[in-house]
């Protein structure tokens, strides 16, 4: 029979409680636990968006207790708990589900309890022990939920927006550099599905490194100029009722210390505290690049597919046997997880939009639904390029004769040829081909439409893949 947990009583506005004495949250947090068993998935899920909250408390600690409101001995103590939580301690005591109600409170006053209960320890005190540092009275001095919380949420997506870029650019790396390893490989290039002209493997290839390149480029950019821009010193409503008048101020420039990240001020703070539009723009900038990553899985699932009664230019990395009942099935399973996490990202990008416009005079109460789906998403993309370059992309290799082979019996090569027979022949030979199965070439030698010196010329890769001087003749 296993020992029955100690507890020590804290009490709140509804009463008394029992805390586990091996707690650092508090009485709060153990209501919240309690009220919220939504999504399971705590906030301790989301390290960021912790290391943010400690963050956002140590700079509102050092802007009180340079206004002259906190002592020496609680700023050092508060100060202390936070840059433990910043180097990655107690991070398993932010509990608290990440969808709840109170428009964040619950996340606010884990974190004041936590902070709080460490430095009691660091004092000397036992947890609980309130009198020495209280949760409401110095760790959210000068703060509300409705500045404190947008505060961290903002700053917790700056911390892991390097990574988020750097995984997107490993990404894109890994697609030029299979773009140069199949620079000579000619294939058909097709449109709805249907033959349209020849191109190289690596020029479709390198179109896949640009087309995320572009998200790389406005990511860099558009994430840091809106996520900069923080509300902190607003309190309730943006009014700033209950700090100092010195106080905003001080406490951005001490975030921006804390964090390294270039934040500021809103420029009205009742319409930051308010207003969710900057997650919406975030949130659609994550789902484009979702988008383009899913458009590309399909294409990669579809240029390998078969083996034999498929596209099959080229191979993915055999990752598992893919089926239970026939032998020698492998599927694409890594580009059809990454189509999974796209639609996720949508749905997150649904419900965060939703949650924007949910917002009700002076606070959006949704603001938690906003901060999961934020986080979720942006987890989700990481790990998936990840995955995608490390499980895919670098292991694929190309079928270069059967891409060639591809090219000389498809009815599209008649293209490259039009400017020289012309549209009526080149139709004509086209409908020929398909009626008798025959090739384009053939066909074209059998009526000597072109002698073979041109038909060489003509044939030339590098002739065929890009403009052409003279090649408009008719």
């Amino acid at each position: 029979m296993s020992e029955i947990e100690s507890t020590r009583i804290e009490e709140d506005l509804l009463g008394q409680v029992e805390v586990p004495s091996s707690a650092y949250y508090g009485v709060q947090t153990l209501r919240a636990i309690h009220n919220f068993t939504l999504s399971d998935v705590p906030l301790s899920a989301y390290p960021d968006f912790i290391v943010a909250l400690a963050m956002v408390k140590q700079a509102a600690a050092a802007a009180n207790h340079e206004l002259g409101y906190l002592s020496d001995r609680k700023h050092q103590a508060i100060t202390t708990a936070c840059q433990r939580i910043i180097n990655g301690e107690y991070h398993d005591q932010f509990v608290v589900d990440m969808i709840q109600g109170g428009a964040g409170t619950s996340t606010n006053m884990n974190a004041n309890e936590v902070i709080a209960n460490i430095a009691l320890e660091s004092l000397g005190c036992a947890k609980g022990d309130y009198h020495e540092v209280h949760p409401n009275n110095d760790v959210n001095m000068a703060q509300s939920t409705n500045d404190a919380y947008p505060t961290a949420i903002r700053l917790g997506l700056l911390l892991g927006h390097n990574q988020l870029l750097s995984s997107l650019e490993q990404l894109v790396d890994a697609f030029k550099a299979k773009a140069t390893e199949f620079d000579h490989i000619l294939k058909m290039g097709r449109t709805q599905l249907q033959d349209a002209v020849p191109m190289t493997l690596g020029q479709e290839f390198n179109a896949f490194a640009t087309n995320l390149e572009e998200d790389l480029v406005r990511l860099r950019t558009l994430v840091p100029e809106i996520m900069c821009e923080m509300n902190l010193g607003g309190t309730a409503i943006g009014t700033g009722i209950n700090a100092d008048p010195a106080y905003q101020a001080l406490a951005v420039r001490a975030l921006a210390q804390v964090s390294g990240q270039p934040v500021k001020a809103a420029s009205d703070l009742v319409e930051a505290t308010s207003d969710m539009g900057d997650f919406i723009l975030h949130s659609g900038m994550l789902k484009r690049t979702a988008m383009k990553l899913s458009k590309i899985c399909n294409d990669l699932r579809l240029l390998s597919s078969g083996p034999r009664t498929g596209i099959n230019e080229i191979n993915l990395p055999p990752r598992q046997p893919g089926s239970s009942i026939m032998p020698g099935k492998v599927n694409p399973v890594i580009p059809e997880a990454v189509n999974q996490v796209a639609f996720q990202i949508v749905g997150n990008d649904i419900a965060i939009t939703m949650a924007a416009e949910a917002g009700q005079l002076q606070l959006n109460v949704m603001e938690p639904l906003i901060a999961y789906k934020m986080f979720e998403s942006v987890r989700l993309l990481q790990r998936s390029m990840d995955m995608l370059r490390e499980l895919c992309v670098d292991g694929i290799t190309a079928n270069e004769q059967h891409c060639v082979h591809l090219v000389e019996q498809s009815i599209g090569l008649v293209t490259a040829l039009n400017p020289y027979i012309g549209y009526q022949n080149s139709s004509r030979i086209a409908k020929k081909a398909l009626a008798t199965g025959r090739g384009i070439l053939e066909l074209v030698r059998e009526e000597q439409l072109l002698d073979e010196e041109m038909l060489a010329d003509i044939l030339t890769p590098q002739n065929m893949i890009a403009p052409r001087l003279g090649s408009v003749k008719n």
